[in-house]
C-alpha cells in the first residue's frame, strides 16, 4: 500500500499510514529493501511477523476491524470504544478497509531483537517494483503491527486516539486544500480577465474537488466570498461538527495569507483574527 495520503480518501489517514509504513528503517539498522525472493504462503510460520501482517490484511479486507486492530499497537484505542463510538468511526474504518487490495504478497521479513520488518508487495502501488515495509514489535512473545514510539502515543490517548487523529487529519487537509484553492484562483483569474471565481465555479471547471460541495468526506464546510468586482476574495472553512470533525476554523485571502483559530466552530473573520 502506498504511504501517500489522499484528501478524499481517508479521515484516519494518520492511523493507517503509521501502521503500514515504517519510517526510520535505517535508524533501526534495517536494510531499505528485502532480500530477493518472495516468501511463499506455505513458508510463513504461524505466529511469525509475516503471519501477523497476513492476518491483519485478511481481517481488514473482511471488515473485521476489531480483530485487525487487536493485532496492532491500536488495540488500546479500539478496545475502549463503546458501540456508539465505534459506529461513529465506522465510516472511517470502512474507507481504510476498502483501501486494502485483495492480493498482498509477503516478500520477506527481517528480525532484530523485538523489532521486525515485513516487506509486502501490493499490486498497482506507486512503486510496484518495490516492497513496502511494515514495522512490528514483539510484546509478550506476540508480534503486533506498529512501532514503540507510536504505541506510547496510542496508550496515552486511549479511546480518544482515533477521534483526535480524525480531527488532526482534517486540520492538515483543510490547510492544504485552502492553499490549493489559492493557486487555483490565480489560474482561474488569468483565464477570466483577472476576476476570481466562486467555489461552485471552480468545482464546475474541474479545478477543485466535488467533495467540497458537502461535508461528508472533508468534515468541513468550505466557502468563497468575492468582492463586488471579483478582483479579491476570502475563502474559509469551519468544522461541520465542532469538536467532532474539527476544532479550528480557517481563512485565506487573495494574497495567500492563511490563518486559523478556534472560534467554537464559527467562521473565522479578519476581525476575529485581530482580537
Amino acid at each position: 500500500m502506498s504511504c501517500k495520503k489522499d484528501f478524499k480518501r481517508i479521515q484516519l489517514g494518520i492511523a493507517l499510514v503509521t501502521l503500514i509504513c515504517a519510517p526510520g528503517l535505517s535508524r533501526l539498522g534495517f536494510a531499505q529493501s528485502p532480500q530477493p525472493g518472495a516468501t511463499a504462503r506455505s513458508q510463513i510460520a504461524p505466529g511469525s511477523p509475516s503471519d501477523t501482517v497476513r492476518q491483519f490484511y485478511k481481517a481488514m479486507r473482511e471488515r473485521r476491524i476489531r480483530d485487525a486492530f487487536a493485532m496492532s499497537i491500536y488495540k488500546p484505542a479500539i478496545d475502549g470504544l463503546k458501540p456508539a463510538e465505534f459506529d461513529d468511526l465506522r465510516p472511517d474504518f470502512e474507507v481504510m478497509a476498502s483501501a486494502i487490495p485483495e492480493n498482498v504478497d509477503i516478500y520477506g521479513e527481517q528480525i532484530s531483537g523485538d523489532i521486525a520488518t515485513v516487506f509486502v508487495k501490493v499490486p498497482n502501488s506507486e512503486k510496484a517494483e518495490e516492497a513496502e515495509p511494515v514495522t512490528l514489535i514483539r510484546m509478550k512473545n506476540v508480534w503486533i503491527i506498529g512501532d514503540k514510539e507510536n504505541q506510547q502515543i496510542v496508550k496515552k490517548a486511549g479511546k480518544k486516539f482515533f477521534f483526535a487523529a480524525r480531527i488532526d487529519t482534517h486540520h492538515k487537509d483543510v490547510q492544504e486544500m485552502l492553499k490549493r484553492l489559492h493557486v487555483v484562483q490565480l489560474v482561474y483569474s488569468q483565464q477570466h480577465d483577472k476576476r476570481f471565481g466562486e467555489l461552485q465555479a471552480l468545482i464546475n471547471a474541474g479545478l477543485m474537488p466535488k467533495d467540497l460541495e458537502g461535508t461528508q468526506s472533508t468534515g468541513y464546510r468550505f466557502y468563497v466570498t468575492l468582492s463586488p468586482d471579483a478582483k479579491s476574495y476570502i475563502a474559509g472553512a469551519e468544522p461541520a461538527q465542532y469538536g467532532h470533525s474539527g476544532r479550528l476554523s480557517f481563512l485565506i485571502d487573495h494574497t495567500g495569507n492563511l490563518k486559523s483559530a478556534d472560534t467554537g466552530g464559527k467562521p473565522l473573520t479578519a476581525d476575529t483574527v485581530k482580537k
